[in-house]
């Protein structure tokens, strides 16, 4: 089981995101839908009774999840996705960008045009119809292999330059960490300085995350438009995750938290979906703060 599930927040038009998924992004599948139940929903999900509720995808091998709800959040870029189109895998890795890069660029915005840069010699970044942003990125076979697919928390606006600082508090909350590469800037420029990072990387429990300072001022900051499920073995996980990363008590609700640099997460039983079958669950879950098991 994937350790961190991202869970991208939709405006009502689940349907029509998962086709344009399906048709945008290469080796992509549906691999699980839920609806939300006809009772036990809370007062602004009425609406939703029997419709779409998570629609799951398997992206070359890295599950990601769309949740269907109202306009309360919306995806920025500060959480984005980096896709590794590698030769080493891919016949036609090049022309795989390409067309991946012309259907997300369908209604979309381009935050940076697609062309050679000093780290990549084919790269461009992508806000697509849905807000979701996507980095596009021909990598280079000799390296080491990296995921299809790598979450990357962008720290900006009240968080900048929190980088550092960032994924060290994750390694020393989360279980099974390793921090790999770390980039520092070269110079202090607008924003940064030599101890901002310019790029990051680290595992959690084998699932793979980068971290970077924005070079620039941004608007922007995380919000719960994207959040990043953790699938814990068992209560006593729970409670330590939900203890060490929960700083907005007003944000608690259902197994959702957002933690001191203001990153969704939601902290979940791995078996979530199994004790949601019980009588009941639903409606009890939508009382919970932190999931409590023998609750549901």
């Amino acid at each position: 089981m994937q350790t961190i599930v991202p869970h991208i927040w939709i405006n009502r038009v689940a349907d029509d995101a998962t086709e344009f998924y399906l048709s945008a992004l290469p080796d992509t599948t549906v691999v699980e839908r839920w609806t939300y139940p006809t009772e036990g929903l809370l007062d602004f999900q009425e609406e939703f009774a029997g419709q779409p509720l998570t629609v799951e995808f398997d992206i070359g091998g890295y599950r990601l999840a769309m949740i269907n709800a109202g306009d309360e959040f919306t995806p920025t870029p500060a959480i984005s996705f980096f896709l590794n189109f590698d030769p080493a895998f891919r016949a036609d890795a090049r022309g795989d960008l390409d067309r991946t890069w012309a259907r997300l660029t369908e209604g979309g915005r381009v935050l940076m045009e697609l062309g050679e840069y000093p780290f990549s010699p084919h790269y461009g970044w992508v806000a697509d119809r849905y807000g979701v942003n996507w980095q596009l990125m021909l990598t280079d076979p000799e390296g080491e292999p990296r995921p299809f697919v790598i979450p990357n928390l962008m720290f900006c606006g009240p968080v900048q330059n929190k980088a550092h600082e960032a994924v060290d508090f994750y390694a020393s909350v989360f279980p099974e960490v390793v921090v790999g590469n770390r980039v520092h800037y070269d110079e202090a420029t607008g924003p940064v300085s030599t101890d901002s990072v310019m790029f990051s990387e680290f595992q959690i429990r084998g699932e793979w995350l980068t971290a970077t300072d924005s070079a620039v001022e941004q608007s922007f900051t995380f919000t719960p438009g994207i959040s990043l499920l953790f699938n814990a073995r068992g209560q006593e996980e729970i409670d330590h995750l939900w203890n060490a990363l929960s700083a907005v008590p007003e944000a608690e609700q259902c197994g959702w938290l957002q933690d001191r640099y203001g990153v969704s997460w939601q902290i979940a039983p791995e078996n979530l979906n199994d004790l949601l079958e019980r009588p009941g669950a639903y409606a009890n879950l939508m009382e919970m703060k932190k999931i409590v098991i023998d609750e549901l």
